[in-house]
């Protein structure tokens, strides 16, 4: 069975640690309505529209 032969220090591990601990950015998308960002596969917030569908009412 392999054994370390010495102690890794703390440096090493936290930034083997930090490498997987990145949080993903969300994607986003522009609305075609009023080119507002928005999530994907959501409706708009800014305008309320989806698939050229109105959703909810937005003031």
């Amino acid at each position: 069975m392999a054994v370390p032969k010495r102690k890794m220090g703390r440096i090493r591990t936290n930034n083997r640690r930090s490498a997987n601990d990145v949080a993903a950015v969300p994607a986003r998308s522009v609305c075609p309505r009023c080119g507002a960002a928005k999530l994907p596969h959501h409706v708009c917030g800014n305008c309320g529209f989806y698939r050229d569908r109105e959703i909810i009412e937005v003031e």
